[in-house]
């Protein structure tokens, strides 16, 4: 992904990489050790106010970073729900495209997010540091100030589903962030992790597509070759380029669409 970047910044120019401490393809310098404080700062630096953010996908790609949704290939990987990496003149950010629930999709956009922020040396697996994403995520996507007069002080789903949407984040990190905040207790929290097992497996919480929420795909780089095509740039001039299969860019770029065509008659 970062190599398809690369050379279409050849024709096109991208935004610039807007993180705290960046200095093309590390980050410096970066005191942002605490995830809260961290996310609170990031909010600051880009004018989020304390709000839901509507997309999360779209506001990654317009501070420059790289963002793609592709099937983890191996057993392994796919049991990831993203991966990111701050060494290389671009952060990248790789989400998986199985995890197709849109709630879990930002919610691990935001947790790469935290990591590009927090750990400019990756330790892949790490537990502390994927606490600490995840501290991040909550806070970036939730900042507690903003939501505690909001959270139920009771286990009140349809009241939690009405924030789920509003906010863009799963039922399971609203109930993270009842505990967290002292709203549930330990009891309160267990019987709630076990109704929604219990709604979930009815099928009355079904997921939600992430097709359905287009500020949630990636389109930089689909933009940016739709603009480099103005140059004369076509599917072959970037494969040749690349030493690429041209089936390759058109993944890569999202050019084949997966919807039927409808044909009238």
């Amino acid at each position: 992904m970062w190599e398809l970047a690369h050379e279409l910044e050849s024709y096109v120019r991208l935004p610039p990489v807007d993180l705290p401490g960046w200095d093309g393809g590390e980050i410096t310098g970066n005191a942002l050790n605490d995830p809260v404080t961290a996310a609170t700062v990031l909010r600051s630096q880009w004018g989020l106010g304390e709000g839901p953010i509507p997309h999360m996908v779209r506001l990654l790609e317009s501070r420059g970073i790289i963002v793609a949704i592709l099937p983890y290939l191996s057993a392994d990987s796919r049991k990831l729900d993203g991966f990111s990496t701050s060494r290389l003149p671009r952060p990248v950010v790789i989400l998986n495209e199985e995890r197709n629930d849109v709630y879990r999709h930002r919610f691990s956009a935001a947790h790469e997010l935290g990591h590009l922020i927090l750990h400019g040396e990756a330790h892949p697996g790490d537990v502390h540091h994927e606490r600490q994403a995840d501290a991040f995520a909550a806070a970036f996507l939730t900042p507690s100030h903003a939501i505690a007069t909001s959270l139920p002080s009771r286990v009140d789903f349809t009241k939690l589903s009405n924030l789920q949407q509003s906010w863009g984040v799963s039922l399971d990190s609203l109930l993270v962030r009842c505990r967290e905040m002292g709203l549930h207790s330990d009891a309160t929290s267990s019987r709630a992790w076990r109704r929604l097992k219990l709604l979930r497996s009815q099928g009355l919480l079904p997921s939600t597509p992430v097709e359905g929420f287009p500020g949630e795909i990636p389109t930089m780089l689909k933009q940016a070759f739709a603009m480099a095509r103005r140059k004369g740039v076509t599917e072959k001039k970037l494969a040749d380029e690349l030493r690429w299969d041209e089936e390759d860019i058109r993944t890569l770029l999202y050019l084949d669409d997966p919807r039927p065509a409808l044909h009238l008659v």
